[in-house]
């Protein structure tokens, strides 16, 4: 196929005519291999995306091998025993289709994007991935070097990596859960494990009855039920028992968490993690649209007065994590030349405090409404974003219709909610503080 035709189908397929308003239509049902299917039919664009969902992600981990779900992201690429070592992506390539992958806390994700005559090709290909990968020592030395490398470009060298400060933050908001080490994991662990190590977590978290198959785009669904159950309907449970860690992390204590590290910087970093509830829960959709208020675009709270108002920072900005437990915010800035870390604290301390005095007005309470919408829509304009959506709310809810729902716990939400987030999750006791420092200069 040659470039335009692959460039003009590849941005067919990720346009979907779904916008707010029209419900997302899907047929979901489960193989005796207990793989939950999901199908999604939309003829507009000769375009079909492939996903399998895992549930396993880094918490489910052993606290001795972390790094073991990223690194298998890498390591399903090497091939199978009916695909030779580099030849997944050239099938891709070849048919005109893309692919990508990626992992969580809470799960791994992987998906082909392709043009729906190749429907067939991505089905075998994500089949393989599951009943026979290759899980040897030629394939781990190969991706724990690409994992090595994936990690000093990500995290280690970058001076102000958003993973750094992540991985900085929650070590010290978790002590006791897996959110605590990094998805990337430790570099030692991987070292360390054996081949033996490797093929234990493939069986024991790469079956049938822990991965969700969500199909999206120009399919036919009886056809394509029919060609699920030849790939995938005799695959074998692997392991019927999942482990799914149920660590509840105590409570910080009083004051919170202050720490400070040193790095080879010249500008400081003041970097704050609160503690937050799980996805899917009431006060996390209000969290959420905390997060929005106070860093949400270029005229948010946040960013008018810490950095165009009052001009001490270069950047500042906050997100909630959406996970499965309990989880974390984060917040972060970076202090405009000769500005001190503590006046940045107590800046962004003051953005905090007014949300938790006043009462948002009705104007900016609509914008906000406005702005979680308009994500909503983005979300959905991609047959791809479909698949993955469609894939998250059955994994992490046990709802799929959730795709056409969940806006509405959203908009819920009132002014007082956001109010009383602010004074629930985001005060000093609930929060580790970071602050990152040049290295001190030797006299």
């Amino acid at each position: 196929m040659n470039r335009i035709l692959w460039v003009t189908l590849f941005l067919m397929g990720m346009t979907s005519l779904h916008s707010q308003g029209n419900k997302i239509e899907f047929e979901e049902y489960d193989l005796d291999n207990g793989l939950h299917v999901i199908l999604h039919q939309d003829n507009a664009t000769p375009i079909v995306a492939v996903s399998v969902m895992y549930h396993v992600g880094s918490k489910n981990e052993n606290p001795n091998r972390t790094g073991f779900a990223h690194f298998f992201e890498h390591l399903l690429f090497e091939g199978s025993e009916n695909i030779e070592r580099g030849e997944f992506f050239k099938y891709i390539s070849d048919a005109g289709g893309t692919n990508n992958a990626n992992t969580w806390y809470d799960r791994t994700y992987y998906y082909e994007l392709l043009p729906s005559n190749q429907l067939e090709l991505g089905l075998w290909l994500e089949s393989e991935r599951l009943l026979h990968a290759k899980v040897d020592q030629v394939g781990i030395e190969t991706q724990r070097e690409v994992v090595k490398e994936e990690r000093r470009l990500r995290v280690d060298n970058p001076p102000y990596s958003l993973l750094k400060f992540l991985e900085q933050i929650n070590s010290r908001l978790f002590t006791e859960h897996p959110y605590g080490w990094s998805v990337i994991g430790s570099m030692d662990h991987l070292d360390a494990a054996q081949e033996e190590d490797y093929v234990q977590f493939y069986n024991d978290f790469y079956t049938p009855n822990n991965a969700i198959l969500s199909i999206a785009g120009d399919i036919d669904i009886e056809e394509t039920k029919v060609l699920i159950e030849k790939y995938f309907g005799t695959i074998p449970v692997k392991n019927p028992n999942i482990y799914r860690p149920n660590i509840v992390e105590p409570p910080l204590a009083a004051g919170g968490l202050i720490d400070t590290t040193y790095g080879n910087i010249q500008i400081p970093a003041v970097i704050n993690g609160y503690r937050i509830p799980a996805q899917g829960t009431k006060d996390y959709y209000a969290v959420n649209m905390l997060n929005t208020l106070i860093s949400g675009g270029e005229s948010s709270r946040l960013n008018k007065s810490l950095r165009d108002e009052q001009q001490l920072v270069l950047q500042v900005g906050s997100f909630p994590l959406e996970l499965e437990d309990p989880g974390v915010a984060l917040m972060f800035a970076l202090p405009n030349m000769g500005i001190e870390v503590a006046a940045v604290q107590n800046a962004m301390d003051a953005e905090i405090e007014k949300v938790q005095n006043e009462l948002i007005s009705e104007r900016e309470f609509q914008k906000l409404r406005n702005q979680v919408e308009s994500s909503f829509v983005t979300r959905y304009s991609r047959i791809a974003g479909i698949a993955e959506s469609l894939a998250n709310y059955h994994m992490y809810f046990g709802d799929t219709n959730l795709i056409n729902t969940e806006l509405e716990r959203f908009m819920a939400v009132t002014r007082e909610d956001i109010q009383a987030a602010a004074k629930k999750y985001f005060n000093k006791n609930n929060r580790a503080i970071l602050n990152y420092l040049p290295n001190p200069v030797n006299p």
